[in-house]
């Protein structure tokens, strides 16, 4: 083959090993994770609010972002489950540049895969064990999950994976609500057949296993908008869009409907500042509309300390090194405003 092996790499069992969980780490997840799949079920009128940076990409400033979150869930815990994001992979349309916490733990040294499987696990334990909460990752490599199957409370399935059979299968065998994005070309049949195929039960190779899945349940649509053949962005978290998914739901007789609508993306431009916009304007049709109102979960909100991005190496403490975010002060008063909406 055209590449170099360069070492054999531990496997998640070896990891786990070193890096285990505490009872009461394990105690933090379960309860997260009940709540999550009570609002994915419809048997919890919360909302999910899957938040923080576009990617994880240094440990410090990631943690400090995550500890803000705690005391803002405490004054709106009636109403909303928060859920960090702590994106560990970057998918790269062409493969250039940061690809992530996985490859790069140091994104200004070269990559080291060994470094990064460490590094991942750790910080998502430290996010556990300092603030109690379970957060939501990228399954970008499915033979991966293996490592943090253990510390996650939801899984998203990005829109250039979703149309993947390996990403679908392993789906099907994870305990978590796992998100399946529309694809960029904005085709729902793709996210729909991704859905269905994750909800049941499959026999498949995994990590070198022959493997019997169940099912999950809780696997469910993610809004992102779409970009078409001229390479223009368009949105598809309006009213007709949402009640046009809902008659899919029905019409594919799939377990427990429900959408996610991720408000950055092709949703918003790419433009951070457009989020709130766009939470109210959805959080407006389920005023109107009771069958709206039961298809949406939660939202997907890119957000950092500092408003913006920046290049690798730019300095900024906080500020994104991938797509830009909604800065601090913006996404606080984002979380309360939505709590008083609702």
């Amino acid at each position: 083959m055209n590449m170099d092996f360069k070492r054999k790499l531990t496997i998640p069992m070896e990891t786990k090993e070193m890096y285990p969980l505490t009872g009461e780490m394990s105690e933090h997840i379960e309860r997260n994770v009940a709540e999550l799949k009570r609002i994915f079920s419809g048997r919890s009128d919360k909302l999910a609010l899957i938040i923080g940076p576009c990617s994880a990409d240094n440990e410090d400033s990631v943690l400090d972002y995550i500890s803000r979150l705690v005391p803002v869930q405490e004054k709106v815990k009636d109403k909303l489950l928060i859920v960090p994001r702590v994106y560990t992979n970057k998918p790269r349309t062409t493969g250039d540049g940061y690809k992530g916490l996985v490859h790069q733990p140091d994104p200004n040294a070269k990559p080291d895969l060994f470094k990064g499987i460490i590094a991942t696990r750790e910080l998502h334990m430290r996010v556990v064990k300092e603030t109690g909460f379970a957060c939501a990752d990228e399954m970008l490599y499915p033979e991966n999950y293996k490592y943090l199957d253990d510390l996650l409370g939801y899984v998203a399935i990005g829109a250039r994976s979703v149309e993947d059979q390996q990403h679908r299968l392993t789906a099907s065998g994870i305990e978590v609500p796992v998100g399946m994005k529309n694809p960029t070309s904005g085709d729902l049949s793709v996210m729909m057949n991704s859905i269905l195929a994750a909800q049941h039960a499959h026999d498949f190779i995994y990590r070198g296993w022959e493997a019997h899945s169940f099912g999950n349940p809780y696997a469910h649509a993610i809004l992102r908008g779409y970009i078409n053949r001229q390479g223009v962005t368009h949105p598809n978290y309006h009213y007709e869009d949402l009640v046009y998914l809902a008659e899919l739901y029905e019409k594919w007789g799939l377990q427990n409907p429900g959408a996610v609508i991720d408000c950055n993306h092709a949703n918003s431009g790419k433009d951070p500042f457009e989020q709130p916009r766009i939470i109210k304007e959805v959080l407006s049709f389920c005023r109107w509309n009771g069958g709206v109102k039961r298809l949406v979960k939660g939202f997907m909100v890119e957000s950092y300390i500092e408003d913006g991005s920046q290049p690798v190496g730019g300095g900024c403490y906080g500020k994104s090194i991938t797509d830009a975010c909604l800065g601090w002060e913006k996404s606080e008063r984002l979380v309360y405003e939505i709590a008083e909406l609702l």
